[in-house]
């Protein structure tokens, strides 16, 4: 198996000499952390809670308590 370079692909495998990644224009795109959409989806805790501490979260008919402390500290309970 051939070693990775930092793009994340095996040397030599998009065509280009190994060591050459200035030649692979997806990798010089800027990425724009406000407007790229996450892997993962995230929340903004003070939205959830509409501008408050604490807000209510369902999981199977099983309801949570999230509350955000005054240390800026999120704390989830049954």
């Amino acid at each position: 198996m051939k070693p990775y370079r930092s793009g994340g692909t095996p040397e030599g495998d998009n065509g280009s000499p190994a060591g050459k990644e200035g030649n692979d224009p997806m990798m010089s795109e800027k990425i724009d952390r406000k407007t790229a959409t996450p892997a993962i989806p995230q929340h903004d805790a003070v939205e959830l809670t509409a501008g408050g501490s604490t807000a209510q979260i369902v999981l199977n008919e099983q309801i949570y308590t999230l509350r955000i402390t005054r240390a800026g500290k999120l704390i989830l309970t049954k």
